[in-house]
């Protein structure tokens, strides 16, 4: 098999992931899985599509993750893996949908807005 690579985004991160066949090794911008996410959430995360389809042993996976917080890298991660599966396999597709790791979520920090300390909020209104 050869390598099957990925995109996933999340808020600002993005997560670029290159699946080939191997022994469930993970590694993230030349470190491991658990050194990158000491979380053992973030590291559940990451590993959900894979423990879905009962695939945590069978790739190893190469990771380039960019920009972002870590949750939001974590997620990025999930989604780019989860395609990456899905193009090796497209039978996976309705197991990983069922679960939502196919939908790329959509929220974003508002913008701030001229005129206002942040996004809503108002500075405070005096009558007189």
């Amino acid at each position: 098999m050869e390598v099957v690579n990925a995109i996933g985004r999340r808020k600002a991160a993005v997560a670029r992931v290159f699946v080939k066949e191997g022994t469930g090794v993970i590694t993230i911008n030349k470190k491991d899985l658990t050194v990158y996410f000491p979380s053992s959430i973030l590291q559940f995360i990451v590993k959900q599509p894979l423990s879905t389809l009962g695939a945590t042993e069978k790739y190893d996976i190469k990771v380039n993750l960019d920009g972002g917080g870590f949750k939001g890298q974590a997620e990025a991660l999930r989604l780019a893996i989860a395609r990456a599966l899905v193009k090796i396999n497209p039978d996976d597709k309705p197991a990983l949908k069922a679960e939502g790791f196919m939908t790329r979520d959509p929220r974003a920090v508002e913008r701030k807005k001229p005129g206002r300390p942040k996004a809503r909020k108002r500075f405070q209104f005096s009558k007189r």
